[in-house]
């Protein structure tokens, strides 16, 4: 069976490459009906970066990357993040197996920075952030809690425009790397239905998309543009048999898995997307407007296998030389009578040791056959991987109007007010677990409670063109902002926390992997700000822009913020011209990042620890040095060239970010037992079970520096056909200038500074004739520090990974006017990810490091049909 799946992906793979490249190469091309090139109609011309009449790419006095729907669509993944990572070098997004809620929802960067360091418009009004907060993310991406751009499906997107430069001074909080705006479709006519179906060449992770679009009249003066996403992924192993789970099975366990855990993508049920376009012309020059969305899915994923005989707090609280046995005498208030269980040692001829099978012991079977004593194997006697799922709910609704006033002294200036809510829930369940403090009367599935984020805005701004007599031209903008933003945690079913009879004897208490969130966590916490600006661009002559732009915000919290932009472009010659930019910026900690919390298994030098999350300001946090978070603080400089004669252009910039007190989930810092009495007079229960504790902190500075170069040429290199060439390249690097090592350890700071790779590019060769269409594009990768489950510990199985390429290819035969049908593959050479030392399989359990820049599944192939109406 294996060997015709082999077979079938190998004919597969060849069929996609021969078939780009007869596509790409072809001398004759094929003459038939004209069919409309999509791409062409993207609107090269952007509404971020500037308050006055939007720009074309090369006027712009930010650099700005325009991407349309279409082009979007080429791409193996209907993941949106997937998508941007094709297109946009200085983006990346990893993908994150066994990483708690960050399996859940992926955090990405731009330019090196967190995800919450890039504001998220939708049809240029901010989006809201998901509930979702990133624990394990990577080192950049540590709690970082941004917007989920995966529910946005390409089908709903006329084009997304990348800011790649400090806004903060014209959008607010969070604008420190950049700013992304979806703009979605307002076609009043027409529109399409796709399927799409692909797996990866391993013949696992089968995913199913169904997208759809269409456009329809609201009134005779209006449109109403509706889009749907439905998509189901299978999940992905990658995964290598832990040796201690390996030697179990050989010992006689039968209740051992093979593999024990499985490490891989999560899978995704019923991941469905609606969002709706509505725009309709009110007359004297004014329009109403209203979006929105509402997303759902379902995601499943593992976590690591606990092993039956040394898991602490579960099965062993010496390190696996003998079982924890509870007494059911002395958890009702008598003496202890269960006797100490040992786990049979098996000498090898090196002189080591390897455990045998305790459950076949005499000391197991005595334990067993006593009613008073028990142990956890009794429930698992294998040991257990726990499944982590989560229901991901997103909803928002955007209402407004804009247009001209007609009267006062702001007569001829443009308005546009509006008022949106925005509200993300998670819901969090494990399954294949147990809670140990209740004994063998443990459920083994949990509903471990919720973290919903909630967020309402009012918006007014205003713009208007001045005549004035000594420059060519100015427009000024200003406007104010009201926004509150609350966070609630609801608590999971009660035996998910509870503290049950035998957590005094070294039971864990909780759900294991993931404890429920307790009454005590259980609350909403709100905050609100105000903000004021004010944006002036100015033609000083009709080859020299300048801007300068002004913000004032105060929140209710840690008080107030003032930023500042300025910007200019100077035209030299029609086709070459030279832009620059300073900035201050800000990113105020979300109320979640203040007030989460929050239980997890971490790996810690290749050990796993049950650590907790507890907001800055708790007593356990306070103890360890935790205070009230305050601002991120930046500043910006960027300076660029743009170049464009006829088909083609080009654009350089230069840039350099210093972000002061930045804002992250601290490393993780132990708990001691010489501070357990200390801390039980501070009202902290059971610390004897807490390994570790971490919560929020602004404790690093960091300065990222880059270069950003895009260009792009397109030649009709045979008759009747259009070739374009794209590049794009993307070089950054941070260095932490200051950390406290007390909550910053030193593997933390490697990975800020070579998490991801130092050098990016994407070199991209399209070809369209009249029937066939095609694309190959190259993904360059360079050298990083290759991690494992966040486990940054200097030494062990970290290592700097090698540059490397990966290349993808799509074909698309154009049947009728219609209907397209395509075939393509990511990864079309099935470049394997960096590889795991076979020393760290005892530990993770998988074959590839996660923290690698491209899918470490491999090739993924897929076909589509498309019809345009």
């Amino acid at each position: 069976m294996n060997t015709s799946i082999n077979k079938l992906t190998k004919s597969i793979r060849y069929v996609i490459a021969t078939s780009a490249a007869v596509a790409v190469t072809a001398i004759t091309p094929v003459y038939a009906q004209q069919v409309k090139d999509d791409s062409a109609e993207v609107e090269k011309i952007a509404v971020v970066g500037s308050r006055s009449a939007p720009r074309s790419v090369a006027d712009s006095p930010v650099p700005i990357d325009i991407i349309g729907g279409d082009e979007l669509g080429k791409s193996a993944s209907s993941d949106m993040l997937d998508m941007l990572v094709s297109s946009v070098p200085s983006f990346t997004a990893r993908a994150q197996p066994i990483s708690d809620a960050a399996t859940l929802i992926r955090p990405v960067n731009l330019r090196g920075l967190s995800s919450d360091s890039t504001l998220v418009l939708v049809n240029g009004k901010r989006r809201h952030r998901a509930s979702v907060i990133a624990f394990q993310g990577g080192g950049i991406n540590d709690g970082a809690q941004g917007p989920d751009i995966s529910v946005i499906p390409s089908s709903a997107l006329k084009q997304v425009e990348v800011l790649r430069d400090g806004a903060a001074a014209q959008y607010g909080s969070d604008a420190i790397a950049g700013v992304m705006n979806f703009v979605l479709k307002d076609d009043a006519d027409g529109g399409s239905l796709s399927v799409k179906r692909g797996e990866y060449f391993e013949g696992d992770g089968a995913t199913t998309t169904v997208e759809g679009n269409v456009g329809l009249p609201f009134t005779k003066d209006g449109y109403a543009n509706l889009s749907f996403q439905l998509k189901n992924a299978d999940a992905t192993s990658r995964s290598a048999q832990r040796p201690d789970a390996a030697n179990l099975i050989t010992q006689g366990n039968t209740a051992v898995g093979n593999p024990a855990q499985i490490w891989g993508n999560p899978e995704i049920n019923d991941d469905i997307s609606l969002f709706g376009n509505v725009g309709l012309d009110l007359g004297d020059d004014k329009k109403f407007y209203m979006f929105g969305n509402y997303s759902e899915r379902d995601i499943i994923g593992g976590f690591y296998y606990r092993n039956p005989h040394n898991r602490g707090q579960v099965y062993s609280n010496d390190d696996g030389a003998s079982l924890l046995i509870g007494d059911v005498g002395e958890a009702a208030g008598g003496e202890r009578t269960c006797a100490s269980v040992p786990i049979p040692k098996i000498a090898q001829s090196d002189g080591t040791f390897i455990d045998g099978n305790v459950l076949a012991s005499t000391a197991y079977l005595d334990m067993v056959a006593d009613p008073n004593c028990f142990s956890m194997n009794q429930v698992f006697p294998g040991g257990y991987t726990p499944a982590f799922g989560g229901n991901i709910t997103d909803t928002s609704l955007v209402m407004g109007v804009e247009g001209e006033l007609k009267s006062g002294f702001l007569s001829g200036a443009h308005f546009d007010l509006s008022g949106s809510v925005g509200r993300s829930e998670s819901s969090f369940n494990l399954s294949n677990t147990l809670n140990p403090s209740l004994g063998l009367d443990t459920p083994t599935e949990f509903d471990t409670g919720k973290y919903i984020q909630l967020e309402k805005m009012f918006n007014l701004d205003l713009s208007k063109q001045i005549d004035v007599d000594s420059i060519d031209s100015l427009n000024v903008a200003g406007g104010l902002e009201w926004r509150e933003e609350s966070f609630e945690i609801v608590a999971g079913e009660e035996s998910s926390w509870k503290a049950g009879d035998y957590a005094s004897q070294g039971f864990n208490i909780g759900s294991h992997g993931f404890k429920g969130f307790g009454p005590e966590a259980q609350g909403t916490n709100t905050r609100r700000s105000i903000g004021a600006y004010v944006d002036v661009e100015a033609y000083i002559t009709e080859d020299f822009l300048i801007g300068a732009a002004l913000r004032y915000e105060d929140f209710t919290t840690f008080g107030d913020t003032t930023n500042y932009k300025l910007t200019f472009q100077y035209s030299v010659t029609d086709e070459l011209s030279l832009r620059a930019s300073t900035s201050t910026g800000f990113r105020a900690p979300t109320v979640g990042q203040a007030n989460v919390v929050n239980t997890q298994t971490s790996i810690v030098g290749g050990d796993l620890i049950q650590s907790f999350l507890a907001p800055p300001t708790d007593t356990l946090s306070a103890f360890y040095g935790g205070k009230e978070l305050s601002p991120e603080d930046s500043q910006s400089y960027a300076f660029g060239v743009v170049y464009q004669a006829g088909d083609f252009f080009m654009s350089a910039d230069l840039y350099s970010i210093t972000v002061e007190d930045r804002i992250a989930q601290s490393s993780k810092i132990d708990v001691l037992a010489d501070d357990y009495e200390a801390l039980r007079s501070l009202g902290v229960q059971n610390p004897e079970l807490i390994s570790a504790v971490t919560y929020f902190a602004n404790d690093f500075d960091t300065k990222t520096q880059g270069l950003d170069l895009v260009a792009n040429y397109s030649h009709q290199i045979f008759d009747s056909s259009d070739t374009k060439f794209s590049l794009a390249y993307n070089w950054n690097e941070t260095e932490v200038e200051k950390f406290n090592p007390a909550t910053t350890s030193d593997g933390k700071v490697r990975l800020l500074e070579d998490g991801i790779p130092h050098h990016r590019a994407t070199f991209t060769v399209s070809q369209s004739w009249d029937m066939v269409s095609a694309f190959v594009r190259m993904n360059y990768f360079g050298e990083y520090f290759a991690v494992h489950a966040d486990d940054a510990e200097v030494g062990g199985w970290n290592q700097t990974a090698g540059s490397s390429a990966t290349f993808d290819a799509e074909v698309s035969y154009f049947v009728t006017d219609q209907i397209t049908l395509s075939v393509g593959a990511s990864n079309l050479f099935d470049r394997e990810a960096e590889e795991l030392p076979a020393s760290s399989y005892a530990a993770v359990g998988g074959q590839y490091y996660e923290s690698g820049p491209y899918d470490y599944n491999g090739g993924f192939y897929y076909v589509k049909a498309k019809y345009n109406f």
